[in-house]
């Protein structure tokens, strides 16, 4: 496996490594996003297996030991499961997480306690670069899970939503949501209910420029148009 580094917005990079053993032929991405500031921020870690390969890439944009901040969309081995291995590596780092998630699993399993955070709360890591943190409970799944948009660039770090197969663009203007919904129908991932629609619409009043995908390419263009489009697709789920 090779974990590819792309710039998908200033100082906003893509980490992303290919599976081709999950879901084949297509196969499957995880992607980390490192944010370059006075005090780095890397939004997912990989799971622990993955370590090397992700600190490899992060040593490519910066010294691997001044990460700041980590932080991720729920506490799920994809997401968060080399955590202590980024805190043993980076003395000054921090996990800054939501207060479900804090009061639920992070005070306990992270090696050095964790930033909590309010919804709306904003950490000014430097260099013109803010990451507001959301929460989003069940969305697309986790009791603890949020997420984080840089106000700077418009980007929002969107976790599992629009999850897809392959291994396509790094940056793409092209359709994101007609792949997820495939996704979802293989998957069945996400923690159907109520307040799913109203959730991610509420993400896309933030009408963002970019959305930086976990699973799958992030996207460039009308990012309130594919939130909305998702969150009626879950809608039509529900109403079943």
């Amino acid at each position: 496996m090779e974990t590819t580094v792309t710039e998908i917005d200033a100082g906003i990079f893509r980490l992303s490594t290919h599976v081709a053993e999950i879901a084949p032929p297509a196969g499957f991405t995880f992607n980390q996003f490192l944010v370059l500031a006075d005090e780095p921020l890397l939004f997912h870690t990989g799971p622990r297996r993955m370590f090397p390969l992700v600190r490899a890439a992060v040593a490519k944009l910066m010294r691997p030991e001044d990460l700041r901040w980590i932080t991720f969309g729920h506490v799920e081995a994809d997401e968060c499961g080399a955590m202590n291995e980024w805190l043993a590596l980076a003395p000054r780092a921090q996990v800054a997480h939501g207060k479900t998630a804090c009061f639920v699993s992070l005070n306990d399993l992270a090696d050095r306690s964790p930033r909590m955070l309010d919804d709306g709360e904003v950490i000014d890591i430097g260099g013109n670069k803010r990451l507001r943190y959301l929460d989003t409970p069940h969305v697309p799944h986790g009791w603890e899970a949020g997420l984080f948009y840089e106000e700077t660039s418009g980007t929002l770090l969107c976790g599992d939503l629009f999850t897809q197969l392959g291994d396509g663009p790094a940056l793409t203007a092209g359709d994101i949501v007609g792949p997820a919904i495939a996704a979802e129908d293989m998957f069945k991932s996400s923690s159907l209910s109520p307040n799913m629609g109203a959730t991610i619409r509420r993400l896309a009043d933030l009408s963002p420029r970019k959305l930086a995908l976990m699973h799958g390419p992030s996207f460039e263009g009308d990012g309130a148009a594919a939130l909305t489009a998702l969150a009626a697709d879950y809608d039509r789920r529900i109403s079943f």
